[in-house]
């Protein structure tokens, strides 16, 4: 909108829409050509700017203050990841420290129960005219036992006389072990202790050691033999493989001769000179290896005990590692982990991002926040010379509110006749959430129907087979059994009226009260309606006393006739059908199974057994939704029913419930009263 003036003296145009403004004029004198754009420009109170040399500044300072403090983020994360890490190779250390000494230590009573034997004394005592195989083999019998890698006996002199591996080309027998350490502990009537390579297998091994006494009441007496144990290392480094981390083991003269990684067995922590070389080997500890370096650099030695090494060759050379060691003082060893830095890289990375994207924000923010404040000062000096002009404009004003007055009018109409559309819509949604809902109980009510069918059909079938045998009955005048057979149909069409009754339990819980139920009532009960199944059919009962649970009689009934049927049914293919039921009382709640000789269930569809409409039957021989109906009824009474299968057995369901006392104050027990449905 415009104003036009045809004064001599100023011209004036106000636009709303666009800030800039500018109008011819026709006044021969002054004419006002106003622009919101000159204003800001050249208007008397233009916003102040920052200094040149300040700019300069503050474009140097921020990648200064970016680089300062993604730095300081990267440390502070390093140092928080590093403590970390050590707290990690503390727990990891400890737990592998007592792994490995308490795998040594189990054997370490085996070569004084061996040199107590009678055998190995007699054998020692008279050692040229005896046989040494029956020794040999118990001593083979006590490894296999004792999962050991060799037993051996040496006499006085060193030399053994009878080992487990006999009959292996590289056997212990006729080789002298004076030079080892733990022939001379025993040997002067101590228990010995070694490790080191063997000298005909090589393999590296822990040795025990144990004195055989013939005579030790003189008072000069010495030994007559050693017993000795060698256990293998090979298990237990096995199991260090698993873990994050490199472990090994070192000796009093850094020799790593355990460790996780096979390039560092038989390494030397540190570079050995040549004369420790020499005495290592002259030691024959470790056979003749050369006992290289293992290439561990240390480049930094932190405060809390720990270090900084990498390797400087071999297969983890271009690694680094987080040190840390723990002297294991019953062997006189020393165990070190090696945790790779890695976690600590990617925490400082991750820190640097993040302190210099919050960085960026915050800078970004201060920008932001000087430019709206800039603009702001803008506006108001803007604002203030446009009150003068829209002074001017007013009249023009007046004529443009009506006719904005009737714009709004139009638009009110409009709006409110979308307001009236989209109440329409709500309603439509409204009611076919409404047909969705009543659709969703449609279904839940089938699926309950279909359940309640097949739970009827079992009853059915024995109300037919108790109306036949009736017949039959008064045919053959045997009034008695007719009118038992009839109480039986009396008793069935009962609990299906029962059954029936419980068609609301998958819409919400229900309302009957839980009870001290029976649960040998209720296998007998369920064991009744399968009476004419059961004549090839092994049952045990598997308790001895009679338990009780807090449950609802009938639907306890109903799953353990649901469950029984399964049994059943999946026996028929059975050569020796058996059924198990068991009841194991624990101090609050008592395990209930039912368990089959058939082929078991498929382990993919043990977990979905309970799904309902799921079943592995042939079409037509189950609706799949008993195993649903049950774990529903179980859930309700404040249990858990689980399907696994059992080892020479086939599948075995477990219903765990609330334990109850036994009722005081009932006047007869459920096993004794005559009920009219259990």
């Amino acid at each position: 909108m415009s104003i036009w003036c045809s004064s001599r003296r100023s011209c004036w145009r106000w636009s709303v829409p666009r800030p800039a403004l500018s109008a011819p004029c026709d006044a021969p004198r002054h004419c006002l050509k106003f622009s919101c754009k000159e204003r800001l420009v050249k208007g008397p109170h233009r916003p102040p700017r920052l200094p040149l040399t300040l700019r300069r500044l503050l474009l140097l300072l921020l990648p200064l203050g970016l680089v300062a403090v993604m730095w300081q983020a990267a440390q502070v994360a390093r140092e928080q990841a590093l403590l970390t890490l050590v707290r990690e190779a503390e727990n990891e250390l400890r737990l592998s420290a007592a792994g490995l000494e308490g795998h040594l230590t189990r054997h370490d009573y085996l070569p004084q129960l061996l040199a107590s034997r009678e055998m190995v004394k007699r054998f020692l005592l008279n050692r040229e005219q005896q046989n040494p195989m029956p020794l040999n083999l118990l001593l083979d019998q006590f490894r296999a036992t004792a999962d050991v890698s060799d037993v051996y006996l040496l006499d006085a002199n060193a030399n053994t006389v009878a080992a487990s591996n006999w009959h292996r080309p590289d056997t212990f027998i006729g080789q002298n072990y004076a030079f080892r350490s733990y022939y001379q502990d025993a040997i002067e009537g101590r228990r010995g202790r070694f490790y080191g390579l063997g000298v005909q297998s090589l393999e590296r091994g822990y040795y025990f050691s144990a004195p055989v006494w013939l005579d030790d009441t003189a008072p000069n007496a010495r030994p007559s033999g050693v017993m000795v144990i060698k256990v293998l290392l090979d298990a237990i480094e096995a199991s260090w493989a698993e873990q994050d981390a490199e472990l090994m083991v070192t000796d009093e003269d850094d020799i790593i001769f355990m460790a996780s990684h096979p390039s560092l067995r038989m390494a030397a922590l540190h570079p050995l000179s040549e004369e420790e070389r020499q005495a290592l080997l002259a030691t024959r500890r470790y056979a003749d290896e050369p006992l290289t370096h293992s290439g561990i650099e240390i480049f930094a030695h932190r405060d809390d005990g720990s270090e900084l090494v990498r390797f400087t060759q071999g297969a983890l050379s271009g690694g680094r590692y987080l040190g840390l060691a723990r002297h294991m003082e019953a062997f006189g060893w020393d165990m070190h982990i090696l945790k790779p830095l890695d976690s600590v890289y990617s925490a400082q990375w991750l820190a640097a991002a993040l302190a210099g994207g919050l960085y960026g924000v915050v800078t970004l923010a201060g920008g932001i926040g000087w430019q709206r404040l800039r603009l702001r000062r803008e506006r108001e000096l803007f604002a203030e010379r446009e009150r003068q002009t829209l002074a001017h404009a007013r009249d023009e004003l007046e004529r443009n509110v009506e006719h904005r007055t009737r714009d709004l009018l139009e638009t009110n109409r409009r709006l409110s006749d979308e307001i009236e559309e989209r109440r329409r819509a709500e309603e439509n949604l409204r009611q076919t959430r409404d047909e969705l809902i009543q659709a969703a109980k449609l279904a839940v009510l089938g699926q309950l129907a279909a359940g309640i069918n097949h739970e009827l059909n079992q009853p059915l079938a024995a109300i037919r087979a108790y109306a036949e045998n009736a017949r039959a009955f008064l045919e053959r005048q045997r009034l008695e059994a007719a009118d038992a057979n009839l109480a039986q149909v009396v008793e069935l069409t009962e609990r299906m009226a029962e059954i029936s009754a419980q068609l609301r339990q998958f819409s919400r819980k229900s309302d009957s009260s839980l009870t001290a139920v029976s649960v040998q009532a209720c296998f007998d009960y369920a064991l009744r309606l399968y009476q004419n199944r059961l004549h090839d059919v092994d049952v045990v009962r598997c308790w001895e006393n009679e338990v009780w649970v807090r449950a609802d009689l009938v639907r306890l009934e109903q799953v353990l006739v649901n469950l029984i049927g399964n049994a059943l049914q999946a026996m028929t293919e059975s050569p020796t059908p058996r059924l198990l039921l068991g009841v194991e009382v624990e101090p609050a709640q008592v395990r209930i199974s039912v368990t089959d000789t058939g082929p078991g269930i498929p382990e993919p569809h043990l977990s979905r057994v309970f799904e309902p409409f799921f079943t592995t039957k042939s079409p037509g021989s189950g609706l799949g939704l008993g195993l649903s109906i049950s774990a529903r009824i179980i859930k309700d009474l404040g249990g858990s029913i689980e399907a696994t299968n059992q080892p020479g057995a086939g599948a075995c369901f477990t219903i765990t419930l609330p334990r109850e006392e036994r009722p005081d104050t009932s006047p007869t027990s459920p096993t004794q009263e005559q009920r009219s449905h259990a």
